[in-house]
């Protein structure tokens, strides 16, 4: 006798059109708030990164001549003590901010898919030796060592999107790496791992075909985190005036001038306020973005995260109680209810 699980909420109706199942599958996707208003706060940056260029008024590092240096209908933001203006600054440096901070979080994320992931799953001797190269970049001061590693970088290298990124990408990847090995040492046993281990296919095949795609949710998490850190790292770098802002624009940059010219002191808060805001929006938006991940896959967070009228009409308690995970789906027949349970068939062979 052989028991097959047949899940009756995800069942194709009868004579449903192919359309609108893809429509209902559509349906399926993050509606959290959080996920919303992230996204539409990064595709904003985004778009700001790519045309921002494009639209300064003047070079950024243009003297321009003008008898005050506040804000007015020329100079938006106004001007700095040597003329420049704060507004084509700001707009050239939210493509290198974002350029640099996301392609040290793509690269710190797969250097910690190559090593969390194969420690976790070969073990042994490759384990240990991976497990302490992770431990040793996990316990290095990363903002002084990148300090002492851009003082050395020549001046035409330090505006090297790729170089700065891969830079910061060597002291962000641990954290990452060390997850996913915990985690690997939980999928390595599961049975599917087994059958496709006992059925030849090759280490990394089982890896990247098995085991990645069942860490999806944690990848993505540790992506956003270290897109956070890179941020982070690479403002802290421009406000400390390691990178060269001849040939670098960015945020941090413009702070550095803004402190150079004791903006604070004189009040003149159009000068360190923009981008300073800029990077906390954009921060934000990747921290929402994490929270809708997590509301999406942790069905705990997916049944806190419901309003109260929809919280209501599926039947979920704005306060369960302990122990008890409400899990809310989306019926065929219905509107929102909480998820049926699958159906046990028997099947006589």
């Amino acid at each position: 006798m052989v028991t097959t699980v047949v899940d009756l909420a995800n069942a194709p109706v009868e004579g449903e059109a192919p359309e609108v199942t893809r429509k209902r599958r559509v349906a399926w996707l993050p509606r959290s708030p959080k996920m919303i208003v992230g996204l539409v706060l990064l595709g904003l940056f985004v778009i700001l990164a790519i045309i921002g260029p494009w639209l300064a008024p003047y070079d950024p590092g243009k003297i321009v001549v003008s008898t005050t240096q506040d804000p007015s209908a020329h100079h938006w933001l106004g001007q700095t003590q040597l003329g420049q203006d704060i507004w084509s600054q700001l707009l050239v440096g939210a493509r290198p901010t974002m350029v640099v901070s996301f392609l040290a979080g793509a690269i710190a994320t797969i250097l910690s898919i190559v090593i969390g992931i194969t420690a976790g799953y070969v073990g042994g001797w490759v384990d240990d030796v991976l497990s302490m190269i992770a431990n040793v970049f996990l316990v290095l001061p990363a903002l002084p060592l990148l300090i002492v590693v851009g003082s050395f970088l020549p001046k035409g290298d330090s505006a090297n999107d790729l170089l700065v990124g891969g830079v910061i990408a060597l002291t962000g990847w641990a954290w990452g790496a060390r997850v996913l090995r915990a985690q690997s040492l939980s999928l390595r046993n599961r049975d599917f791992v087994e059958a496709a281990r006992i059925s030849g296919e090759r280490t990394w095949r089982i890896i990247m075909s098995e085991m990645v795609p069942n860490l999806v949710a944690i990848l993505a998490a540790s992506f956003l985190f270290t897109v956070l850190y890179a941020i982070g790292t690479y403002v802290a770098l421009g406000f400390l005036g390691v990178l060269n802002p001849a040939v670098n624009w960015s945020w941090g940059s413009i702070l550095f001038d803004a402190t150079q010219g004791q903006a604070v002191v004189s009040g003149q808060w159009w000068w360190y306020v923009p981008p300073g805001l800029c990077i906390a929006l954009l921060g934000t938006s990747l921290a929402l973005i994490n929270f809708g991940i997590d509301e999406f896959i942790n069905p705990r967070l997916r049944a806190a995260g419901l309003s109260r009228k929809v919280a209501k009409r599926a039947g979920v308690p704005r306060t369960p109680q302990l122990g008890f995970t409400p899990v809310t789906r989306r019926n065929r027949a219905a509107s929102t209810t909480i998820a049926e349970p699958a159906a046990i068939v028997e099947v006589d062979r």
